[in-house]
């Protein structure tokens, strides 16, 4: 009987699974992937999300290896519309920190198994879940062919992602939306002298994103017509070109991705001896960055609820709370990203000229700076 059962050892797994063995419970996180992922996806580790990492003793490794983006720049049509200055921000962390998701997940295993070696457990795969009043009860495989095993808990948190096991099996309904919005992005050698800023490039084609990485990488994100799953580095390279004049070495590529949006939010996260975080509670557009953050944010707030929780202590009241806070996060954090994605559809030339006219003037007002830098860096989303 293990006090916490965390389902998922993706970035919000692991970082909940830490928390709790620091505080001396016994834990095991169940991930079904027989080992870590090498597809960086999420790069974008934003101010709060840093500082809740800081708990968990890896802020500091992460910013050792990640790129400090304390700049961004919007430019059109080769000129430049406005710049967005992180410098100014009431914060420990000025900046977003640009680190692969899988190096991410790296130091966040390695911090786990620094505390409890035995307690992440890979390849196994859920398959039902009861929940008997005063413990739960896991069920599932380690592999095909095994016979089935059981793990049981004091408390569950699913972590498992955007189509959660543990959601389904709880029976929590989810509401949200597809957009039409499709996006290609790849990394390439950084041959540009844009250095560690962040670049926008508000194109009538669409939009196009340009994010410095560690290792002398850039990544490069483009909005596109349709999704493109079969596209290859030299048409991500073209497009690139096409949009911002700059060139890249499609040969060189490391990374290529095409993908979707959707938003998707759970009608409830807490359920009997079981809560959900991240992805499995709030599924959001990745456009923005916010959706790693925000599950880190939740891990932080509900931690110290389960260690209460264990001690014998009430805590109805805070988990009513818990639920309430991180739904109106992730409602904001949706909206976020719906504007997000507004302003970087296609548009007519003229429009575009029209709408970049007035986002430098409105730029220029030490106000809006500092309520648009706070927004894209996630200080009003906590």
């Amino acid at each position: 009987m293990f006090d916490v059962i965390v389902v998922g050892a993706g970035p919000v797994g692991l970082f909940l699974g830490a928390l709790l063995l620091q505080e001396g419970l016994t834990v095991r996180i169940l991930e079904q992937r027989t080992g870590p992922s090498t597809h960086s996806r999420a790069i974008g580790i934003h101010p709060p999300a840093l500082a809740a990492l800081d708990a968990a003793g890896v802020a500091e490794a992460m910013m050792t290896e990640g790129v400090q983006i304390g700049l961004g720049i919007a430019r059109s049509t080769g000129a430049e519309v406005a710049r967005l200055s992180f410098a100014n921000l009431s914060s420990r962390y000025p900046f977003v920190l640009a680190l692969p998701q899988a190096r991410t997940e790296a130091l966040l295993e390695a911090r786990v198994r620094a505390l409890d070696p035995s307690a992440l457990v890979r390849s196994f795969c859920v398959t039902d879940m009861h929940d008997g009043g005063t413990f739960v009860t896991l069920s599932g495989s380690l592999s095909e062919a095994s016979a089935a095993t059981h793990f049981q808990a004091r408390l569950v948190v699913g972590a498992d992602g955007a189509r959660s096991v543990v959601r389904r099996l709880l029976g929590i309904p989810t509401s949200g939306r597809d957009y039409p919005d499709t996006y290609l992005m790849g990394d390439f050698p950084d041959t540009g002298t844009d250095g560690s800023a962040a670049i926008l490039y508000l194109e009538p084609a669409g939009i196009l994103e340009s994010f410095p990485l560690p290792g002398g990488l850039r990544r490069w994100v483009a909005h596109t017509d349709s999704l493109q799953e079969d596209a290859t580095a030299a048409e991500l390279a073209t497009m690139i070109s096409e949009r911002s004049g700059a060139r890249v070495d499609a040969g060189a590529n490391s990374m290529l991705s095409a993908f979707g949006v959707r938003t998707r939010l759970a009608r409830h996260m807490v359920a009997g001896r079981v809560a959900l975080v991240g992805d499995a509670a709030h599924e959001i557009s990745p456009i923005g960055g916010q959706g790693m953050n925000l599950g880190w944010l939740d891990a932080l707030d509900l931690a110290p609820i389960v260690v209460a929780a264990l001690q014998g202590k009430r805590t109805g009241t805070r988990l009513a709370a818990f639920e309430r806070k991180r739904m109106r996060a992730a409602h904001t954090a949706a909206r976020q990203a719906h504007l997000n994605m507004a302003l970087g559809r296609k548009a007519p030339a003229s429009y575009l000229q029209k709408r970049n006219a007035v986002l430098r003037r409105v730029m220029g007002l030490d106000a809006v700076q500092n309520l648009v830098a706070r927004r894209f860096t996630m200080h009003s989303i906590r």
